[in-house]
């Protein structure tokens, strides 16, 4: 399948910038099942400085806001050719060993409410560590409810937990958190989904992978109830979301800032495939933006 995709960020600064660097993760991996046809990345009120992968292979760019700006804007827009792999993403690769996804963080790091939420999955990690995988999901699926506008990016795995609501960054980060204390390396991924009922979205996606002896790493979309299939798209890979996140900095002189994102993902038809066999292959997909910091 081929997704064209359109990525806007705009912010707007109450007070002009005195001194700005962002780091930006928004140029998809080139991995197992995903490759680039085209990617362009357009600033406003900002120049590239350098570009670099970090220690997760995610390839960063670090922009300088031009000083005395009052609005800055970020577009990013190509098309990324994907294919069907169950979710598998296959061997670890990277500068990081793989116990280090075995870490906690402050935000993955489980409680006496996610260790309870733990304790009622069925099956054995050591023993069956893929079905045991899936059925953590289903568990965090139905224990914390999809709600928008009551998490943000500083919300916990424990807090999640405790409330019982969030969106995907949280349902990623409880499961992450979970695995992990099952002794199951697990990290964070940001990205996109083509949505079947929509083309403009309001966030990107977020889901988490965990590594299977014998398969490397499977993805976990807790949100939706399955494995990512050819509708999603890999940008960044962290051990929660802080790793991952699309855009990030410091700036100096501005004070208030409102930011407005703005995402669009739709199939093209490949060649030899015509237009209807293409968007058949959408269907299913009900949980899609729903990262709370962009």
């Amino acid at each position: 399948m081929q997704l064209s995709i359109r990525h806007t960020t705009h912010y707007a600064f109450a007070t002009p910038v005195v001194h700005a660097l962002q780091r930006l993760r928004l140029t998809p991996k080139e991995t197992q099942g995903q490759r680039i046809v085209e990617w362009r990345m357009h600033l406003s009120n900002a120049e590239a400085q350098l570009e670099y992968d970090d220690q997760h292979f995610n390839h960063v760019t670090l922009v300088a806001l031009t000083p005395g700006a009052r609005e800055v804007t970020v577009t990013c827009e190509g098309v990324v050719e994907t294919e069907d792999n169950a979710g598998v993403i296959g061997r670890h690769s990277g500068h990081l060993p793989l116990w280090s996804f075995l870490r906690q963080t402050p935000l993955t790091r489980p409680g006496p409410r996610l260790r309870g939420l733990l304790r009622e999955v069925p099956g054995s990690a050591a023993a069956e560590p893929l079905a045991f995988l899936h059925a953590l999901s289903a568990t965090v699926r139905g224990r914390i409810a999809y709600q928008t506008g009551r998490t943000n990016a500083s919300t916990t795995a424990e807090e999640a937990a405790l409330h019982g609501f969030g969106v995907c960054q949280d349902h990623a980060h409880v499961f992450i958190g979970a695995a992990r204390a099952s002794g199951i390396p697990a990290r964070y991924v940001s990205g996109y989904l083509m949505m079947n009922d929509r083309i403009e979205q309001e966030a990107t996606h977020a889901w988490a992978e965990a590594h299977v002896d014998g398969l490397g790493w499977v993805g976990f979309d807790v949100s939706n109830g399955i494995s990512p299939d050819p509708r999603y798209v890999r940008v960044a890979t962290g051990s929660d979301y802080r790793d991952a996140a699309p855009v990030t900095g410091i700036s100096i002189g501005a004070t208030d800032q409102v930011l407005s994102v703005g995402v669009a993902v739709e199939s093209q038809p490949l060649t030899g495939q015509s237009q209807s066999q293409t968007q058949g292959q959408g269907q299913g997909q009900r949980q899609g933006p729903g990262q709370t910091s962009q």
